[in-house]
């Protein structure tokens, strides 16, 4: 079981940490025609909406209460409302997603009675969902925001059990964590159609950030899982719910609605797919399509291939708690010895984590443990490339932001087909770096370099001369 320890020194030199409000924005992003808005400075949203457009590539909604030195001190309760009116008028948004930021936090705004005096103030705002969530960034982390912000929207949107409580046992809300990517989510519901089933995600990124070309420009998020359907979630025959941090918002949804749910702590693996695989046959009567069948046996082909350059090796990873443990776990599961992880935030899952000791803290704090100098690995998002680099070992990007690279969005590591491309990748770098920096190869081997003939043979030459 690991220790969780917590850092001593007084501030991040190079951060690991997402904040708050930022992971609560990310989720709103997930749903139609949203527009998240930051309720803090012009500076704080311009660095949240930096690092969303480097990692997707893509225009990323996202506007701000823009609140000055004054207005910090007075109150915010001007700048929320001409933010949301300007926003209404604007954009036409089917939801504003608001996430409070350091500044109003310590100030002790009151937003949710502002809110209230908005509408009471301007009638044409009664039918809008305004879905407020506290989000400061001076605690927590970019996956306690997300947590929060799917919560609160299932608490106010999902509408409760119908007259005769009758739900459709082949609807199935999923909840996916953060660390899921849209390329995941497209996986997962290609899984889940093909048991018959009718996913319905929440949030949905695949919709909205998968990185397509709309037919038409639009101000708000393009694609995702809009309010009618939200709001119908209550009459599914399941939730499932991927990732720790899900489970608050599973828990609330089945508190509001009934609908019981099944928590997958992650889907990276063959246990974890094989307990997903046989669930989604319970649930829909059907038996495991062939195609899957074959995928996992390509899976574990692919185990036995890459345990000879995994197995052994030493890894350092810093991301968020889930991903930290589903990337972990797997790697642990083919071999490999966890020597040194970070991560950003408390979390449940922190104890089964492979390793002796996690620490909550920094890219700096992960460089200067003195076990991280023998790994042979590192994982984390785009700012460990300089780490990687100080020393000399291959770096695997994984996580929020990945700016330095393309297809961050269609990053595939759930189910059979994407733990199988995931150990590819990275007993690809292990082979790569020890041709390069390490061992020789037959491309590297030189005549001069041959041991000498055992006593007793002679050599082709001397052979054709007898």
């Amino acid at each position: 079981m690991a220790i969780a320890t917590l850092p001593t020194k007084a501030c991040a030199v190079n951060p690991l940490k997402m904040s708050q409000p930022i992971g609560g924005a990310f989720a709103f992003m997930g749903l139609s025609g949203a527009m998240p808005l930051l309720h803090g400075s012009q500076g704080c949203t311009s660095f949240g909406l930096t690092l969303f457009v480097r990692h997707f590539k893509e225009a990323v909604p996202l506007q701000t209460t823009a609140m000055s030195e004054v207005a910090t001190v007075l109150g915010g309760y001007e700048n929320l409302e001409q933010a949301i009116l300007n926003i209404y008028n604007r954009t036409k948004p089917k939801i504003i997603g608001i996430c409070s930021t350091g500044v109003t936090e310590t100030n002790g705004d009151d937003v949710d009675a502002y809110l209230k005096l908005i509408r009471d103030k301007h009638p044409q705002l009664a039918k809008l969902p305004l879905v407020y969530v506290s989000t400061p960034d001076f605690k927590g982390a970019f996956q306690d925001g997300w947590e929060k912000a799917v919560a609160s929207i299932v608490e106010l949107l999902v509408e409760g059990p119908n007259v005769n409580g009758l739900r459709d046992p082949s609807r199935v809300n999923v909840l996916p964590g953060c660390h899921l990517t849209p390329g995941d989510l497209d996986e997962l519901r290609a899984i889940l159609e093909d048991f018959g089933l009718r996913p319905s995600f929440l949030p949905d990124l695949a919709g909205s950030l998968d990185g397509h070309i709309p037919d038409d420009f639009t101000p708000t998020t393009n694609g995702g899982i809009g309010v009618d359907e939200i709001a119908s979630m209550g009459r599914a025959g399941w939730t499932i719910a991927i990732g720790w941090q899900m489970r608050r918002a599973a828990a609330v949804m089945q508190a509001r609605t009934g609908v019981p749910f099944r928590l997958f702590e992650r889907l990276c693996g063959l246990g974890p797919n094989d307990e997903f695989m046989t669930f989604l046959s319970e649930i829909s009567g059907r038996p495991m399509p062939s195609k899957y069948r074959r995928q996992r046996g390509q899976l574990t082909d692919a185990m036995l291939d890459a345990h000879f350059h995994i197995g052994g090796r030493k890894l350092a990873i810093a991301a968020e708690p889930d991903l930290l443990f589903d990337l972990s776990s797997t790697l642990h599961e083919m071999g490999a010895q966890v020597s040194a992880a970070v991560t950003t935030t408390q979390s449940a899952v922190i104890d089964r984590v492979k390793t002796e000791e996690v620490l909550i803290g920094d890219l700096e704090d992960l460089e200067e443990l003195a076990r991280t100098k023998h790994c042979d690995l590192l994982i984390t998002h785009s700012h460990g490339r300089q780490a990687a680099a100080r020393l000399k070992i291959p770096f695997y990007r994984a996580g929020f932001p990945m700016f330095d690279r393309l297809g961050a969005g269609h990053q595939l590591s759930v189910g059979y087909r994407g733990t199988r491309d995931l150990i590819f990748d990275i007993a690809n770098l292990v082979i790569a770096d020890r041709e390069e920096n390490h061992q020789p190869t037959p491309d590297r081997w030189r005549p001069s370099a041959a041991l000498p003939l055992m006593s007793g043979h002679r050599s082709a030459a001397e052979r054709s001369t007898a």
